[in-house]
């Protein structure tokens, strides 16, 4: 072997040049973890939401507190909390960061159940990852709750509502993107 291949890649700084602008590549294409060691602290939030498609019989179940299983939308929530702590196991570039709070509402809708959850840290890199891994685990939480009672449940639309803090500041999303 030749030293080049096998001295380690070469990074390029948070700052600089990535292939197509992807800073989650180097500087000949691989993968790698963005280095945000430069980046300051800030206080960050994001906020996730999505909608599990329901039969009326499951969302008449859930409002009665009728699911077979029990109590579905407390096991939403805890798994959905317990997913934001742990996206860094599961999205293999995300940063393990500090999640310092959690808020995690389930609203039962005559169509399904929605979701929002707003996961806020004080780090050098934001939560949107973590929002979503929020929201998606605890829509996945409530179809195995009720898919005895309805095995076509659905899991649609989840997406990133708003974020805060970092170099960008607040983004939202524009209420007529409906992407």
């Amino acid at each position: 072997m030749t030293n080049a291949e096998t001295a380690p890649p070469e990074h390029t700084d948070p700052g600089g040049e990535h292939p197509a602008g992807l800073t989650h590549l180097d500087a000949s294409g691989a993968a790698r973890m963005v280095d945000v060691s430069g980046k300051p602290t800030s206080v960050r939030t994001a906020t996730a939401t999505g909608f599990v498609r329901l039969s009326a019989t499951v969302t008449t179940a859930l409002r009665d507190g009728a699911v077979p299983k029990g109590d579905a939308l407390a096991v939403a929530r805890i798994a959905g909390i317990q997913a934001a702590k742990r996206t860094p196991d599961l999205v293999p570039l995300c940063h393990p960061i500090a999640i310092h709070g959690v808020d995690l509402d389930l609203r039962i809708e005559d169509s399904g159940v929605g979701i929002t959850a707003t996961v806020r840290t004080a780090d050098r890199t934001g939560v949107e990852m973590e929002a979503l891994t929020c929201v998606t685990t605890a829509g996945l939480a409530l179809v195995d709750m009720v898919k005895a009672l309805d095995p076509a449940a659905v899991i649609t639309d989840v997406r990133v509502e708003e974020k805060t803090g970092g170099k960008t500041g607040v983004w939202r999303r524009d209420p007529s993107d409906q992407r």
